[in-house]
């Protein structure tokens, strides 16, 4: 009996049925896809998607509910800033300064571990919170008071690349969308001269994962970040002289009819509408963003403050004018501002961002003056033009380094273990601590979190459900939190 099936299941006549039945299933499956029409429903109606113009893509749209801030400024400490020589007091690391790990040997990243070893840079207790802060960031202590820390971060790789990618985008692998992009793509612009999201690169160049840190993903184009810095702003494109201000708005008339019209000979088509209205921001913004750019207007003491006029460190001055460009893109309602210190290097490890395997005292004796002064700075400003109340400012790293020096090296090794990050503005609690990690500074061991409950809060401060924020790509709902997260209300005011 089983050969007599295995023969009529196997024969020319049987295998061509088969086939053709398996093909037709496929095809009916695209074409159900294609229309979308599984699940029994169109997939634009789908409650958790915001309702996207397309003519009109960037147009401010309402949050799920009234959240407390309305812009994000997130600063990302590209290499992995070690949080125990930073924000993350450990005395008994002091005590045990040159014993050996306890436990097993550890074998990280780049190999074996060494012994223990104290920070180089001393803490000292700062503000009313009597926060224990590092000299290394001794400027930005003085505002331990308006920050509220979380400790207690988890990571999923101790790679840079993926790290870089998972705290941007929710995903260790490329192609998702950054989380500048899921904020746009649910609130839209509040300024149609300006993108709604823009990343501003480190003076010496991009991040290891690059534009995947503010890509789209599969997200429609229209939503990726605008990348540009203080030292190479978008060219001028300001109308000539000689040609009068009527001729060229009727010019600019002239072409926006021949898009509409174009765009009439291909009715539902969103992609190109899309494409249009991107053309057309671009556009706008040759005008508007010089003039942002253009920091000859502030100030001598503003430039002085952010330390924009230092002529002995040119990186630490550029980066001073990147975050001068920051605070100003926020005041003019660009929502989402991703703002990079340090970059990724092709030679001379550890000498371009926070990557301290080597000789981790002279490589951040490099790194701190250049993000402590414009960042200390930065929070001033924000805070005397009462920016704070709407702008929630995120400090950021993809994971931390370990307790250890290597061995072989006065350098520490990644982590993702348990690292730090923190907030101040909208939203959050001031003066505040939460989770912590081991008496090392190791692993978190207290409250524990993971970057989808980071960004679960990150969203739900802007007035956004990460559970109901959702685009349809490849048959799922995808999710910036992908299928996990939870909003750490301890952090709320």
């Amino acid at each position: 009996m089983q050969e007599k099936i295995n023969s009529v299941r196997f024969n020319r006549r049987g295998f061509l049925g088969t086939a053709a039945t398996g093909l037709s299933s496929i095809a009916l499956t695209h074409l159900l896809s294609e229309n979308q029409l599984l699940f029994g429903r169109k997939i634009e109606d789908h409650p958790l998607r915001p309702v996207i113009d397309p003519e009109n893509p960037t147009l401010q749209r309402a949050p799920h509910f009234n959240g407390a801030a309305k812009n994000v400024l997130l600063i990302f400490c590209a290499g992995a800033c070690s949080h125990i020589d930073t924000f993350d007091y450990k005395p008994e690391l002091k005590r045990l300064d040159g014993q050996p790990m306890p436990g097993d040997g550890v074998i990280t990243f780049q190999g074996a571990q060494g012994n223990l070893q104290k920070s180089p840079w001393e803490f000292k207790p700062r503000g009313e919170s009597g926060k224990m802060i590092s000299t290394l960031v001794d400027r930005i202590g003085e505002f331990a008071d308006d920050m509220c820390f979380l400790h207690s971060l988890t990571g999923k790789t101790n790679t840079h690349g993926p790290g870089e990618n998972f705290m941007s985008t929710g995903f260790t692998l490329d192609g998702f969308p950054s989380m500048g992009a899921w904020t746009t793509y649910a609130l839209g612009s509040e300024n149609e001269n300006l993108p709604a999201y823009v990343a501003i690169p480190d003076p010496r160049g991009t991040p290891q994962s690059s534009v995947n840190n503010w890509g789209p993903g599969f997200l429609p184009a229209v939503f990726q970040g605008t990348d540009f810095n203080a030292a190479a702003p978008i060219r001028n494109l300001a109308r000539p002289d000689q040609i009068t201000a009527v001729r060229d708005r009727a010019t600019r008339d002239y072409l926006k009819r021949l898009n509409e019209r174009h765009l009439e000979k291909f009715p539902g088509d969103s992609e190109l509408a899309a494409r249009i209205a991107s053309y057309e921001l671009a556009a706008r913004m040759q005008l508007s963003v010089p003039a942002i750019s253009d920091l000859s207007t502030e100030p001598q003491h503003i430039l002085s403050a952010y330390g924009a006029d230092d002529t002995e460190n040119s990186v630490k001055a550029g980066f001073a004018r990147n975050c001068i460009l920051a605070r100003r893109l926020i005041e003019n309602g660009v929502r989402f501002v991703q703002l990079f210190n340090g970059a990724y290097q092709t030679g001379g490890e550890g000498t371009s961002n926070w990557d301290g395997h080597k000789s981790i005292k002279k490589q951040y004796d490099v790194h701190g003056p250049i993000l402590d002064q414009p960042v200390a700075a930065l929070l001033k400003d924000l805070k005397q033009r009462g920016m704070l109340e709407e702008t929630l400012v995120v400090w950021c790293t993809e994971f931390g380094r370990m307790p250890t020096f290597q061995k072989g090296a006065s350098g520490r090794d990644h982590n993702p273990a348990g690292f730090t990050a923190w907030m101040a503005g909208a939203g959050v609690k001031r003066g505040f601590s939460y989770g912590a990690t081991d008496e090392l500074g190791y692993k978190a061991v207290e409250k524990p979190v993971t970057v989808y409950d980071f960004h679960a809060t990150i969203l739900h401060l802007l007035g956004l459900d990460h559970e109901r924020l959702s685009f349809y790509h490849n048959g799922i709902e995808r999710r910036l939190t992908d299928v996990h997260g939870k909003v750490i209300r301890e952090l709320l005011i």
